[in-house]
């Protein structure tokens, strides 16, 4: 994957962080997408220097709404395009910016259910017009699968069948306490946090068809723990952070 140019001329910001930075308790705003990357590194990245990470979590839309009004956080993850926003409207540090991956988009069902054919986009596009339900969410992952179901040619005859919540955790649960042939959509790695919760990964798109967005963290601008925001970014771009990302499919 391509990374900004202010990404790699970053390495010097980040190699001057200080490591012997008073602890402090970071406060990251990041996208859905990134959970299980961030839950997986939050200990590994306490024990490397003691500090400590608090996070939320939101859609694209409202992560970008809400540092853009001066919300108080430390570091954002979001896709790159409100990262490159946010970054022109002064919001975001731009120095030390760090690639955390990409995530493809992903079809679920709930354990026992009927398993879609999504070998091929044909494949795919059979299985939706059987189905009875539709599920998939608003958020950035979503909005590429309602132009997907429109390039494939089934979203207005499937109509009243398709179900969109705001974001994919609605997704999931409605998907948990659902009957009869349903499916979803959803990033990969949102789906795999619900593998031992009543859910299973069918598989990813098919690739002749699959989305990938691509997410990286930043420094805000009005961050109050300047020499800490540094160090965890030094970490997510190490080769343990970027391992335990990798570990939780985000690539």
């Amino acid at each position: 994957m391509r990374r900004p140019a202010r990404i790699v001329a970053g390495a010097v910001l980040l190699a001057s962080a200080c490591a012997a930075a008073s602890a402090a308790e970071l406060r990251v705003l990041s996208a859905g997408a990134m959970r299980a990357g961030l839950i997986a590194a939050a200990p590994a990245f306490r024990e490397s220097g003691g500090h400590t990470i608090t996070t939320e979590f939101a859609i694209a839309s409202e992560l970008r709404r809400r540092v853009a009004g001066g919300e108080a956080a430390d570091v954002l993850l979001a896709p790159l395009d409100v990262i490159d926003a946010l970054t022109k409207a002064g919001r975001l540090v731009g120095e030390g910016q760090v690639a955390a991956g990409r995530v493809g988009a992903g079809v679920v069902v709930r354990n026992g259910a009927p398993l879609p054919d999504i070998s091929s986009a044909e494949a795919l596009k059979r299985s939706l017009l059987a189905a009875e339900r539709v599920v998939y969410n608003r958020a950035s992952s979503g909005v590429y699968i309602e132009t997907m179901l429109k390039k494939l040619g089934v979203y207005d005859e499937l109509g009243a069948r398709l179900i969109r919540y705001d974001d994919g955790t609605a997704v999931m649960n409605h998907l948990i306490k659902g009957q009869g042939r349903e499916f979803g959509f959803g990033g990969v790695t949102d789906i795999l946090l619900y593998r031992d919760k009543g859910l299973q990964l069918v598989g990813p798109l098919p690739e002749e068809i699959q989305n990938y967005t691509a997410y990286a963290a930043a420094m805000v601008a009005a961050t109050v723990n300047r020499d800490a925001a540094i160090v965890f970014l030094r970490f997510l771009a190490s080769p343990e952070g970027k391992a335990l990302f990798d570990a939780n499919g985000i690539r």
